[in-house]
């Protein structure tokens, strides 16, 4: 079992920076894949980024790319995501997720999960 606590979200203005920290508790996180999902208010929950075991490759949504940056910390067993030039469609519910069988955009293979953390972004 992994148990994943989401932090750092809150109330920013458009074109400032968050950071988003996963804590990950129980079974060795660093075997993991872990990936970043969002779900905005009527809408889907989507796939934002994913990172594998040891942060050496990642994959992004084309909607993030260049403002978005997942990496991780094994000796923290924490996984980032760190968020530039904020926008208002980047509000959101961001979840973080993973799973020992590596990293994906599809949200179904992931095993575990947080609750979330919120953000709202103001224009």
């Amino acid at each position: 079992q992994v148990q994943l606590v989401e932090s750092g979200g809150g109330l920013a203005q458009a074109g400032g920076s968050l950071r988003l920290s996963c804590v990950a508790s129980g079974r060795t996180f660093g075997d993991c894949g872990v990936g970043w999902f969002r779900q905005a208010p009527g809408k889907e929950r989507e796939f934002v980024a994913a990172i594998n075991w040891n942060g050496g490759s990642t994959d992004y949504a084309d909607s993030v790319k260049g403002r978005f940056t997942i990496f991780r910390d094994n000796a923290k067993n924490t996984a980032y995501l760190q968020i530039n030039s904020l926008k208002p469609e980047d509000t959101a519910v961001y979840y973080c997720a993973a799973d020992p069988r590596g990293y994906t955009k599809y949200a179904a293979l992931y095993q575990y999960w947080g609750q979330g953390t919120q953000v709202t972004v103001s224009s």
